[in-house]
């Protein structure tokens, strides 16, 4: 035993290094050893290996001093020694020299290709294609070919990788080498048979023909070696992907080769395969279950690299078919102990996408053990999962919750104390039952938090939603503290929450004026003036009376303009006597550069995300319809739709459509950009062609007038359609416009222009968009609510389906509602399916529906469909949809 603690002393102790201290200047000094009449093989070695670490570490050497190295190496070609021509080798490549010095190496290198010692012949291939070019390629090019087909299969490795480099570079010369690398691809050796596979994959890369009859005949058993093995599964997924896209219907092609790879002798070629599977796009449960079968074995393998594979893979496999994997559970329950932290921690989160809701509290009770073991990053994503389960399993949000505060008070960094924050903050506005003691978990973390920017987050979601509560006057002395006991940053933060308190809960009123005017004292600017504005702004005696809601909008609600507006607005302002005049900023909402809405197409969860309510997008919406005289007369807007591209990315112009339903009309923004620095766009319209939408009517067109290049503007065209019924149609649209040149010196544009127009995509306004998406945190009382008086049940013949999971998903896409408590997922090999349905329908019309799945043997699918509404047509309009 105490040798084991000798050892583990030692490596306490500083490893020495060879090269620590070495210097540029020292080294190039001790290459005059190169120079010796009598060379020392050990000593220029030795040198070698120094300047070669100084080129690995980023020094780089002048004109000059690396051609004198190269120079010196150059004379080392006389030197027999095995050992030291090695390192000649790799010196020669490394300091790349110019064509004009290749020259002379070029003759000792070719000497050495013929040479009798393979480990010549292998390198002096490997340098003299990594320093060739094209003219001296031709002359070796005979040898090369010889090379690739060499009985000596270092040499034919080395061939073939220099071909792998070459192809980048000279292409056509390579490509003349195809009979010789086809003939190495039937080689034994397994090194020579993975390089000359990749070497002819690469060639044949963009025919796609050559690239299926390849695979079609390597798949038939004349590839030996498991890595060559590997990547014939990875070109055969590539072949699968690209037939699939082209339409291909039938029995998938070269499935069976993956299938048959999962009983290869090699565990790394069946991890190959079983992972091939599972990325295949569309895979049904019967050719994911082996697969997943061979993975379940891995979890239980004694080499960790095969359990993380394992484990990872079905991680992936859980995202989008989480009911396959559920066999797997008990085996990677066993895992959460595993030393592997890494594995440990994707075995859980599996777990937790994986899991039933009966199995939640077991789950959580092991997990509490396993967090404090592992490090931040990792707690993060078992926070992210958590997030995920108590949005599928909203009735557990009572344990989930609990676990979150708990971790909520242990040690940990800002991004994993944000992670935790967030994942409340998304549960409290998913699962209304939980806000209270969500509020109240919060509450308490910022009583002893370290982090600024999570304390005033926090006071800004307990400011909106606190007043809301049943009983808000709970959270007072928890704000009330931060006013006396933090940095002013936070007490700010702290002063507005409590003002949200007194404007919205007129009965709390008298006590947050105490609380306001203790704070008219206090030492930083932010804060008295925020206290001076909110005493004055709400009412100055602090009597019970209700907050005129004047008030209430101008201090809490939204800002009734875009603050990119805003900002160029301020940005523009010249100080002057006139002040600042907020009603001359712009309301137009400014469309995204296609860039950017990639970025901000990722969902953002917790406080960073825009809170719902009257800062949402559909509230702004309104507001700049509102403020357009031809629209203000059409009421309030019921939904408006995500925007729709009507051209390709990277166009003379962008363009896109957001569809805003009304009761009796229908307004549709369209967003353009022009992108065209030489041009200026004026008298801006898309013309509608309605002649496959006949029930909807044009009233109202509004232009762009300019529309410069790089700044987004909106033109608009509105429609009237038959009241309170969900009216669709197709939609042909081109857009026109007049076109002026713009001199590119002085930015002005030419007076006169010339009209023209440019062709969009169709678009449809279909069934889904008269129905908001609304859920429920729990579907039996609100079913229950609706009553049995307008229900409607129907059962409906959906003909054959790929699988039940397609036809769910169709139906729901077809309703455009809300799933609720999980159930459009559908579980792996399951003959029935129920999902059920929440939303609102035109007319504020609350909605809820049944749909209860069956399939038979021959794929048919049939569905009985229960609907129940607040309005009896409303629940006919639903079936007539369906049945059509």
């Amino acid at each position: 035993m105490a040798q084991y603690v000798k050892k583990d002393d030692d490596l306490d102790e500083e490893e020495y290094s060879p090269f620590s201290g070495i210097e540029k200047g020292a080294v190039l000094q001790e290459a005059r050893v190169f120079n010796d009449p009598q060379l020392d093989s050990r000593r220029c070695s030795q040198v070698i290996t120094k300047l070669l670490y100084l080129l690995n570490q980023g020094d780089t050497f002048t004109k000059t001093e690396a051609t004198e190295v190269f120079f010196s190496v150059t004379k080392l070609f006389q030197a027999r020694d095995i050992g030291l021509r090695r390192m000649v080798y790799l010196i020669i490549k490394e300091l790349s020299p110019s064509s004009d010095e290749v020259i002379i190496v070029t003759s000792s290198l070719m000497k050495d290709m013929n040479s009798k010692t393979d480990v010549y012949r292998a390198n002096a291939i490997r340098v003299l294609c990594r320093i060739t070019d094209g003219t001296l390629l031709t002359q070796i090019e005979r040898y090369l070919k010889q090379a690739i087909v060499d009985k000596n299969p270092v040499v034919a490795s080395a061939a073939l990788v220099s071909g792998i480099h070459l192809l980048q570079t000279n292409p056509e010369i390579v490509k003349r080498w195809s009979n010789e690398v086809q003939e190495a691809v039937q080689s034994r050796a397994a090194l020579v048979q993975f390089h000359a596979l990749a070497l002819l994959q690469q060639i044949r890369q963009n025919d796609r023909l050559a690239v299926s009859k390849l695979v079609t005949s390597l798949t038939k058993g004349t590839v030996r070696s498991p890595l060559a093995q590997c990547l014939l599964i990875r070109y055969t997924s590539q072949v699968i992907r690209e037939s699939s896209m082209n339409g291909q219907t039938g029995d998938r092609p070269f499935y069976d080769y993956l299938e048959g790879c999962l009983r290869h002798k090699s565990e790394m070629v069946i991890f190959e395969a079983a992972r091939a599977i599972t990325e295949l796009s569309g895979v049904t449960s019967r050719e994911l279950t082996p697969a997943i079968t061979v993975l379940q074995l891995f979890l239980s393998s004694s080499k960790p690299v095969l359990r993380f594979a394992a484990v990872r893979t079905l991680n992936k496999v859980a995202m989008t078919h989480p009911m396959a994997v559920t066999t797997c559970n008990i085996d990677m329950e066993s895992l959460i102990s595993d030393q592997n932290r890494s594995i440990a921690t994707l075995a859980i989160t599996t777990l937790l996408k994986t899991g039933n809701e009966s199995g939640v509290d077991r789950l959580m009770k092991q997990i509490t053990s396993f967090m404090s073991d592992i490090a931040d990053e990792f707690k993060i994503v078992v926070v992210d999962a958590i997030r995920s389960l108590c949005l599928k399993f909203p009735l557990k949000f009572r344990t989930l919750m609990n676990f979150l505060s708990s971790i909520l008070r242990e040690e940990g960094g800002f991004e994993y104390k944000k992670a935790i924050v967030d994942s409340i903050v998304t549960i409290i506005t998913d699962v209304p039952d939980a806000k209270e003691g969500g509020l109240l978990h919060l509450c308490e973390f910022i009583e002893d938090c370290e982090f600024t920017y999570l304390s005033t987050q926090i006071l800004h979601f307990l400011g909106n939603e606190g007043p809301k509560t049943s009983d808000p006057s709970k959270y007072i002395r928890y704000i009330y503290n931060r006013v006396i006991l933090e940095n002013a940053t936070v007490r700010a933060s702290a002063v507005s929450t409590l003002a949200k308190f007194g404007a919205m809960v007129d009965s709390l009123k008298p006590r947050i004026f105490v609380l306001l005017r203790r704070c008219l004292y206090d030492n930083d600017d932010e804060v008295r003036d925020r206290a001076t504005l909110y005493l004055n702004t709400i009412g100055g005696d602090g009597s019970i009376v209700e907050t005129d809601k004047d008030v209430k909008g101008f201090l809490f609600g939204s800002l009734d303009l875009p603050l990119a507006n805003l900002e160029t607005s301020l940005k523009n302002y010249e100080p002057s006597e006139e002040p600042f005049d907020i009603s001359s900023v712009s309301k137009a909402i400014k469309s995204q550069p296609f860039a950017e809405k990639k970025a901000a197409a990722k969902k953002q969860t917790g406080l960073g995300a825009p809170p719902a309510g009257p800062t949402s997008t559909a509230d702004t919406y309104e507001k700049l319809l509102l403020s357009i005289p031809e629209f203000s007369t059409f009421g309030p807007l019921f939904k408006s739709s995500a925007p729709v591209e009507l051209t390709e990315s990277e166009t003379e112009y962008e363009v896109n459509v957001v569809k805003h339903i009304f009761d009796k009309h229908v307004v549709f923004q369209f967003n353009c950009t022009n992108t065209i620095p030489e041009q200026l766009l004026e008298n801006v319209t898309v013309v509608m062609d309605v002649s496959e939408a006949e029930e909807f009517e044009e009233v109202a067109t509004k232009p762009l007038t300019s529309l410069p290049y790089g700044t987004p503007g909106q033109t608009f065209v509105a429609f009237e359609k038959p009241e309170g019924v969900p009216a669709v149609g197709k939609f042909t649209n081109v857009l026109r416009f007049i076109v002026k040149e713009v001199d590119p010196s002085t930015g002005e544009a030419e007076e006169d222009g010339v009209e023209d127009e440019y062709q969009l995509e169709e678009f449809e306004v279909v069934a889904a968009d008269y129905m908001l998406k609304v859920g429920v945190s729990n579907f039996r009382n609100a079913w229950e609510s609706l009553g049995p008086d307008f229900e409607r049940v129907d059962e409906y013949g959906l003909g054959p389906r790929e699988s039940l999971k397609e036809a769910v998903s169709a139906v729901i896409n077809l309703l455009g509602m809300q799933p609720c408590e999980g159930t459009e997922v559908v579980a792996a090999n399951s003959r029935s399916h129920t999902c059920l349905l929440s939303g609102v329908y035109i007319g504020n019309v609350k909605v809820a529906v049944r749909l209860s799945f069956g399939v038979d043997s021959a794929k048919e699918v049939a569905m009985k469909l229960a609907v129940r509404s607040e309005d009896e047509a409303v629940s006919d309009a639903i079936h007539e949809l369906v049945a059509n």
